[in-house]
């Protein structure tokens, strides 16, 4: 097999993980309202189902990174696609919320290792000058995904069963694996014979994990607490990482690298303000305006089917263009597309949705492409590995937030009841709440790309 068929055969396999892995995110937020039946839960227990999966995947996905580059990233990907496929079979068997949360923690482990070596294997594969196309693909498969998602998830849920989303997802982890094992012959262990930092993991992972917790359990008190220690552990773990040899993740990336610095916290801040959309939208369609799943599905994918579309474009562009201006223009239409979802009432009309999605869409998928070129171009190949597991967990961290804020601000608004006539409005008013904070988190987030911009020429 040339170079060539191998580079293009690499690439179609890991843009067939990426499309697949969004359906957990997008089509069971459709989902959510029949779960919800099914098992007569409320509110904020319904939004860990999303939350399980993401602080899972935010917490392993660091270690999984550096574990990659010194074992191997095809080998990590496929136990990461085994792991993956037993979690999704547990998901569509689940007896009880119980049990569903705690598969969907298991599928969030198997994502961090999906996660941490996909895009790392791309860049491997690739030469300098065609590395913004192939993640620009890459990450447009993952909105593709996301486009479909909505309305596939819909049509499942509706014809088949919220159970049916993990048993297509299981199918579909099973092809990635054979495809991998068949086709992919070479394997990628830059930091070979490199000791694994456990002391620095062991210390990230629970700080991390009382961090995530703490902020999703806002406001009781012993979430403050969480937060505090989870906090003040990841002080202990950037100290430990500034004093090993071969640190699980290293920190004079963050303290020396500008643009890998400021292009991951701008990963953080645009996830944090867009990820919750689909999760309110969603019961704002379905509670508000009597959508059923498949006809909310269809109106949601139009944010993810315009990011695809843009993150291909965006990708190429990147190869040629400075990708800090693309990324701020791309978070400036994101600022915009919030700033409208902020002004939704009782009786907006699904075509003010509509716009506010598509420019929304346009805006994320202007900002992607171009900032996981930013930070995979910022470091040599021994930390492809390391960089991809960190962007993915900025993603990761900032989706959990997002899910948390908003988890947060519905609880205020709504409490633990479920959603009715009696507090619709209540729950319409938190959610202009959330998409004025989300707009304005992204306003930070482009003052903080051109901040990086400028730093970047000066140290140049």
């Amino acid at each position: 097999m040339s170079d060539r068929i191998q580079q293009w055969t690499i690439l179609g396999i890991t843009m067939t993980s990426s499309f697949f892995n969004p359906l957990m995110g997008s089509a069971v937020n459709v989902a959510l309202p029949n779960i919800a039946h099914e098992f007569s839960i409320h509110t904020l227990t319904l939004s860990w189902i999303s939350m399980a999966y993401l602080l899972s995947a935010a917490v392993f996905l660091v270690p999984m990174g550096k574990w990659s580059d010194i074992w191997g990233r095809k080998r990590v990907f496929m136990m990461g696609n085994v792991l993956f496929l037993l979690a999704s079979i547990m998901c569509a068997l689940a007896p009880t919320a119980s049990v569903l949360i705690f598969s969907r923690f298991l599928q969030g482990i198997g994502s961090s290792m999906l996660l941490s070596t996909s895009m790392a294997i791309v860049v491997s594969s690739f030469p300098a000058n065609m590395r913004g196309r192939a993640i620009g693909l890459n990450v447009s498969a993952v909105y593709l995904g996301l486009s479909l998602a909505p309305v596939l998830g819909g049509f499942l849920t509706q014809q088949l069963g919220w159970r049916s989303l993990f048993a297509l997802n299981a199918v579909a982890t099973l092809l990635v694996l054979l495809g991998t094992t068949l086709a992919i012959k070479r394997e990628w262990k830059e930091a070979a014979g490199a000791d694994f930092d456990w002391k620095g993991a062991l210390v990230y992972m629970p700080s991390m994990s009382l961090l995530m917790l703490g902020l999703s359990n806002l406001p009781e008190f012993w979430a403050f607490l969480f937060i505090a220690v989870g906090f003040f552990g990841l002080i202990w773990f950037v100290q430990i990482e500034r004093s090993v040899k071969d640190p699980v993740l290293e920190m004079r990336l963050f303290f020396k690298n500008v643009v890998f610095a400021t292009a991951n916290f701008a990963a953080f801040i645009n996830y944090a303000a867009t990820f919750a959309v689909s999760f309110v939208l969603s019961l704002y369609l379905q509670y508000i305006k009597g959508f059923n799943p498949q006809e909310a599905g269809s109106l949601l994918m139009a944010q993810p089917m315009m990011m695809a579309v843009v993150a291909i474009i965006a990708g190429r562009m990147s190869d040629r263009f400075n990708p800090h201006r693309l990324t701020a223009l791309g978070m400036a239409f994101s600022v915009l597309g919030l700033f409208l979802l902020s002004f939704l009432s009782l009786q907006t009309d699904f075509s003010y949705i509509l716009i506010a999605l598509l420019v929304l869409g346009f805006g994320f998928g202007l900002f992607s492409s171009p900032n996981t070129h930013l930070v995979m171009q910022s470091v040599d190949s021994t930390y492809y590995s390391v960089a991809s597991a960190t962007i993915a967990t900025m993603r990761n961290s900032g989706m959990m937030f997002s899910m948390a804020v908003a988890a947060f601000v519905l609880h205020v608004f709504v409490g633990n009841e479920r959603i009715t006539s009696v507090n619709e409005a209540s729950f319409v008013r938190g959610s202009n709440w959330i998409f004025a904070v989300f707009s304005a988190l992204c306003l930070l987030g482009v003052l903080l790309i051109l901040k990086g911009k400028r730093s970047a020429k000066i140290l140049s």
